[in-house]
């Protein structure tokens, strides 16, 4: 998964922010096709103290307003859990997320350059 807001920043500089508040987020989303439907967890995001995580979210929030409540049963039962979950400022992921960055740190990867592996939604 890519990791959005951390251009530019080193493994030091993230962990400073995230003692600052920082943390790292993702985003679920629910699109329907009628009896099929997908709850699915957006990029990962770092929302930096002080920063809303509900603004970042917003394009998840319209996709599942748009797509997410047609499918029975499923729809309106996950899109009610994916918005909640935006609208909350998103799941906070920072701990998986951080093992991850220490790890490829040492292996000499950059911090921008890093792909998380899937997190559960």
């Amino acid at each position: 998964m890519k990791i959005h807001n951390i251009e530019g920043m080193t493994l030091q500089d993230v962990q400073n922010e995230i003692e600052r508040g920082g943390k790292f987020v993702h985003y679920l989303y629910t699109v329907s096709i009628l009896v099929m439907t997908f709850k699915r967890p957006s990029d990962i995001y770092f929302i930096r103290g002080g920063e809303s995580g509900v603004s970042k979210g917003l394009p998840q929030t319209l996709i599942t307003f748009v797509a997410g409540w047609w499918g029975i049963p499923w729809g309106p039962i996950y899109s009610i859990q994916s918005l909640y979950t935006t609208l909350s400022g998103g799941k906070d992921i920072t701990q998986a997320v951080m093992e991850d960055l220490v790890r490829q740190a040492q292996a000499g990867v950059a911090a921008a350059d890093v792909e998380v592996a899937e997190i559960e939604a």
